[in-house]
């Protein structure tokens, strides 16, 4: 198996089972991932270096308008894509196998974190995970502590309240807080 094929996978939606090569191959791809978060976490980079370290971990270019404070932590990204105008705050943590997608100017409060996986229900198939993407739309802003859980959408120009646990889709331009997370306000633009 090589990336692509373990990305398109992946993205696919499939149960990654428990033990099987796939399995085996998101391990690896872990391990390259603790190395570049080790770095970028280890001593003090100016932010060009940074985003080259970023761009490593994730696999691709990130725009000279990103930015990020560390520490940040991640066990995959090469399933992470940003746009221009991103900020990622400190102590983040993306689980990112399933797909995460930020757009142009959106904003990552302190501890957010995103997860793409869950387990399996069945006891008997608990080590299997199931992939599900998270989006989140241009000009977002998720609060200090928010949480995202697997295969939810954050529309355009909405707003999370810190501490948050957003489980099903925001709408573009909501204002949603609490746990779980519920639309508590439209905001007008």
């Amino acid at each position: 198996m090589d990336l692509e094929s373990y990305l398109a996978f992946l993205n696919s939606g499939q149960m990654v089972v428990g033990g099987s090569e796939v399995h085996q191959f998101m391990h690896g791809v872990s391990q390259e991932a603790i190395r570049i978060t080790a770095e970028i976490n280890g001593r003090y980079h100016e932010p060009a270096e940074l985003r080259k370290l970023f761009s490593e971990l994730i696999g691709k270019p990130v725009d000279e308008s990103f930015g990020l404070f560390p520490p940040f932590y991640t066990d995959c990204g090469k399933n992470i894509t940003v746009g221009k105008n991103v900020f990622i705050n400190s102590c983040c943590q993306f689980q990112d196998q399933g797909g995460i997608t930020i757009g142009d100017g959106s904003l990552i409060g302190h501890s957010a974190i995103i997860t793409t996986l869950n387990h399996d229900f069945a006891v008997a198939h608990r080590s299997s995970m199931h992939p599900a993407p998270v989006v989140i739309g241009k000009n977002v802003w998720l609060g200090a502590r928010v949480t995202i859980v697997p295969g939810v959408t954050i529309g355009d120009g909405a707003i999370i309240g810190a501490g948050a646990v957003v489980t099903k889709d925001v709408p573009p331009k909501a204002v949603a807080a609490g746990v779980p997370a519920r639309v508590i306000r439209m905001l007008e633009e």
